[in-house]
């Protein structure tokens, strides 16, 4: 089964910056499509930025320019480098890992709270 593990949230003040990192439970980002995805409270839970199993990288209008993903399959480990970081990037972040041609298969980190302040 494939476990998640989020870290790498906090407190920071506008304009600085994170890296948050998802460790996998096994070497899974040849067949997985990887992404972040974050939820704010009394909100839908929104697509940031994912990573084919070729290294097509998309981002959200919101944060391109700002953010970047990347992985290192040796680790097992994806990261979200967060840059001139905005309180609108206040949110629950959520790494997640899905099977194009497998509508079944989702699965979801615990989630690691970042909070921007101005």
């Amino acid at each position: 089964q494939v476990q998640l593990v989020e870290s790498g949230g906090g407190l920071v003040q506008a304009g600085e910056s994170l890296r948050l990192s998802c460790a996998a439970s096994g070497s899974i980002f040849s067949i997985n499509v990887m992404g972040w995805y974050r939820q704010a409270p009394g909100k839908q839970r929104e697509l940031v930025a994912s990573i084919s199993p070729v290294g097509s990288r998309n981002y959200a209008d919101s944060v391109s320019g700002r953010f970047t993903i990347s992985r290192d399959n040796a680790k097992n480990t994806l990261y979200l480098q967060m840059n001139s970081l905005k309180p609108e990037d206040t949110a629950v972040y959520y790494c997640n890992a899905r099977r194009t041609y497998d509508r079944t298969y989702n699965y979801w980190g615990q989630g690691t709270q970042v909070t921007v302040s101005s």
